[in-house]
């Protein structure tokens, strides 16, 4: 099963290779919100996930669905337009293998964005969350299964899942754009449903301040790969139960929508510092 799923990998690195040969530092993963980032770079070139094969196909609306190839303030970066969800029914494998297939490429370090819920009650809709740490809880371990040996160990550490240097470098950038930033620990729950309040309470207690339905799945195979990895999240509305409103994508995405420009110039600020 490993050999099978580093051919798949290496096929679709074909695929890619076919239509581009640029070798990207950065990997950046789009959430609700930085839709749009990619169009505004100095692009080189762009892939199609439909074009490279083997590769699951983003069933979100709104989502591109594409790598985009190009520079962000003269970084080499490949950006995910669109991610891939355990909840759209695919394999935790297919899952996390753009993330796989990013490292394959070239990158050294990933930088996963996202829309979530805010659990700690401090954190109003609008507020950008540095990820310190991560809880995953009802979905499933990317690494489960026979270890692909080319990729990594069969043990993994997972006591800095967060590079603390790219963790400093966030920090830098939101001070020299004088963007308000907070940090916690973001929550992993399988969607699409959103979480009870009873769920809610059951992740303040665990720990976490923020909740969602990706990124911590991707950041453990990036690390599992020994890829540097950073994260942000945009808190785009309270968590369940914390106040009366009924949740719905509607809300989050106008939300992210609000704070985006702000989003955008923390991205860019620290992708610049990343090389």
């Amino acid at each position: 099963m490993s050999q099978t799923m580093y051919e798949k990998l290496e096929g679709c690195l074909a695929s890619v290779r076919a239509k581009t040969d640029f070798q990207p530092e950065v990997g950046l993963v789009l959430g609700s919100g930085l839709g749009d980032y990619a169009d505004d770079i100095k692009i080189e070139a762009t892939v199609n996930y439909s074009d490279i094969k083997g590769f699951p196909i983003s069933t979100v609306a709104g989502h591109k669905g594409r790598f985009v190839f190009g520079y962000v303030e003269n970084v080499p970066v490949v950006i995910m337009q669109g991610r891939i969800h355990y909840y759209e029914g695919y394999p935790m494998a297919d899952v996390v293998l753009p993330t796989r297939l990013m490292k394959l490429m070239g990158i050294k370090k990933l930088f996963l964005t996202n829309a979530a819920g805010g659990v700690n009650e401090t954190f109003n809709p609008g507020t950008l969350m540095m990820i310190t740490d991560h809880i995953l809880y009802g979905v499933p371990n990317p690494l489960i299964g026979p270890n692909v040996d080319e990729l990594g160990v069969r043990f993994p550490d997972m006591t800095e899942v967060y590079t603390k240097d790219l963790r400093q470098v966030i920090r830098d950038a939101a001070k020299e754009t004088g963007i308000a930033l907070r940090e916690g620990t973001y929550m992993q729950f399988t969607g699409p449903s959103y979480e009870t309040p009873a769920e809610i309470r059951m992740a303040r207690t665990l720990g976490a301040d923020a909740v969602g339905m990706s990124t911590a799945c991707e950041a453990i195979a990036a690390r599992h790969m020994g890829l540097n990895v950073c994260a942000i999240s945009c808190i785009t509305n309270h968590a369940a139960g914390i106040t009366d409103q009924v949740l719905s994508h509607k809300e989050v995405q106008a939300i992210a929508d609000q704070v985006s420009a702000d989003f955008r110039r923390l991205v860019t600020s620290t992708i610049a510092r990343m090389v």
